[in-house]
């Protein structure tokens, strides 16, 4: 075949790159529970017809990375019994290629002249999965059994019908079966859009087109991260990242990760990294995968392509019965906050001494809990998820960490919902949303601000306590840069009656109050190189105090 324009490539990727981002829009429009709808904790991607990701333009990177497993499983599954019209949904890390339970995963093939062109892919984190406590995370978790149900790859959709007791007999293993058939109902819809954009992208370049331009997508994509790793020196270099408890003690857990640098190819190797533990922070090896593709993505810029091309240099060494890699029936419903919180910052500690001007510095980690409860007039039970409650990012070598970003394996992807909006749809009422005062570490390039967040429950609640940014900083600072803050949580009947609560388990109360002191991302840099007037800004707008600007910055008005 004559080689193609690049040009057509680009055009081509940009519309594939579109296709992703319409069917979020729809995802986002018709779902139902607020936790799709309004914090965008979703994400849809495109792959080509053996399952190779070749577009994961809107969402989150923890879901898209290793989104292709999920369709080779799919392929594995199903084979040669795959019909035109079939929509498939799955969820489990063990058999069908998914990061957690939480994490629906609705797969729609999109057919051509009878052949299978591309997969259009929907990933969506549900309001609830069962298991023993409301809100898709059980702290009290030994056995994935324990967390929720498991979905093999199973149709949903069978030759344009729909299979409505599947989807029923799903949801009625949630305590939300209504807003979890309409979320799937949502997901179908989306990748139906999807693959109506694939077919009409196959009649405007050509059926004969089609692959051979999935296949230059992605080998652009590992032309340009190749030149990027090969001015990183060559050489092995080992990082580390605690979580401080290990779910059930306050056990510090260690991921020990070495970096292989080789030409243009990276081995990391998780070897060092303990065995599976027995609480629901280990990582699928799925979720261990997209850790370390959002690594080394972020690791070498914002403007290199991203799909599956962009981590065919990447070899994963992670030992099967290690934290990284469990072996079944292991919990592991929160690998997608830790440790991949821990895994990301592994791989950027690495590399801190080697190009500490590629490195970021590290991100607040979470401490916020999920909450749930019966509503007080008999309606109900309610979960909600505080998405408003998000530390801050660490500092690069070019600019401030972003305040109040949102969770690492996000990027910043899932949204701040409208407080307003949650006191009409909760038994809840906000007090305080505001950024913290020196909680950002201090560097030439600060870190993001953590936010002090305070919500009065309406009625008795229950929380499931996931609080790794509680205790010891977690923003680590680079080259000099400073940690951020420490996170907070505490309850009470009021808010000056809090206690502190413990950074796992869980806990309940009455009709009270909740608040969450969120940790603050670390700094990049000398903070005596700061710019004056960026000392200046911050201290205008009550991000530091005075005595911050003077002591930490060398600043006075």
């Amino acid at each position: 075949m004559e080689r193609i324009d690049p040009t057509d490539i680009s055009v081509f990727e940009s519309k594939l790159n579109f296709v992703s981002r319409e069917m979020g829009i729809v995802m986002q429009r018709a779902s139902r529970s607020p936790i799709l709808n309004q914090s965008h904790d979703f994400s849809c991607y495109v792959c080509d017809g053996v399952g190779n990701l070749i577009s994961q333009a809107d969402g989150v990177p923890i879901h898209t990375g290793g989104g292709g497993f999920a369709v080779e499983r799919l392929i594995e599954y199903w084979r040669d019994e795959i019909a035109d019209g079939d929509v498939f949904l799955l969820n489990d890390p063990y058999v069908a290629g998914g990061n957690h339970l939480p994490d629906f995963t609705v797969i729609q093939p999109v057919f051509e002249r009878g052949r299978i062109l591309s997969f259009v892919c929907g990933r969506a984190h549900q309001v609830d999965i069962g298991g023993g406590m409301a809100g898709t995370y059980n702290p009290n978790a030994r056995e994935i059994y324990h967390e929720g149900i498991r979905i093999p790859p199973v149709k949903i959709v069978k030759a344009g019908t729909q299979c409505r007791d599947v989807i029923y007999l799903v949801a009625l293993n949630t305590r939300f079966p209504e807003m979890v058939s309409a979320d799937i109902q949502a997901m179908i819809g989306a990748v139906g859009v999807g693959s109506q954009r694939i077919n009409e992208l196959v009649e405007e370049f050509g059926y004969d087109m089609f692959e051979p331009l999935c296949g230059a997508v992605l080998d652009y994509a590992e032309a340009v991260v190749r030149k990027r790793i090969e001015e990183i020196p060559d050489g092995s270099y080992t990082g580390r990242d605690l979580m401080l408890n290990d779910g059930f003690s306050d056990t510090k857990v260690t991921i020990a990760v070495t970096i292989t640098v080789d030409g243009s190819d990276l081995h990391v190797d998780f070897t060092e990294t303990g065995p599976q533990i027995d609480s629901y922070k280990n990582s699928s090896y799925t979720n261990t995968c997209s850790a370390v593709y959002l690594a080394v993505a972020t690791l070498l810029g914002g403007r290199i392509p991203l799909n599956g091309g962009s981590y065919r240099m990447i070899r994963i060494s992670a030992p099967e019965g290690s934290l990284v890699n469990p072996k079944e029936p292991a919990p592991l419903t929160f690998c997608t906050h830790h440790p991949t919180y821990e895994i990301v910052h592994a791989c950027w500690r690495a590399f801190e001494g080697a190009v500490p001007e590629m490195v970021s510095a590290g991100w607040g980690k979470p401490c916020h809990p999920v909450s749930s409860g019966q509503r007080p007039d008999g309606s109900g039970l309610f979960v909600l998820f505080h998405m408003s409650a998000q530390p801050g990012a660490g500092a690069l070598s070019c600019r401030d960490g972003f305040d109040q970003i949102g969770q690492l394996q996000s990027l910043g992807a899932i949204t701040m919902p409208n407080l307003e909006a949650y006191e009409q749809i909760y038994p809840v009422r906000f007090l305080s949303h505001q950024f913290r005062i020196d909680s950002a570490g201090a560097g030439q390039f600060r870190g993001g601000s953590g936010v002090e967040y305070s919500v009065e429950f309406l009625t008795a609640s229950r929380h499931n306590l996931r609080g790794e940014g509680v205790g010891a900083p977690t923003g680590f600072g680079v080259v000099r840069g400073t940690a951020g803050q420490a996170g907070l949580v505490t309850a009470g009947s009021t808010r000056e009656a809090s206690e502190e609560l413990a950074s796992y388990g869980e806990a309940s109360m009455e009709a009270g109050v909740l608040t969450v002191v969120s940790p603050g991302g670390g700094g990049w840099g000398d903070p005596k190189d700061r710019d004056r007037q960026s000392v200046l800004d911050d201290l205008r707008s009550g991000m530091i105090s005075l005595e911050c600007a003077r002591d930490v910055y060398g600043v006075s008005e």
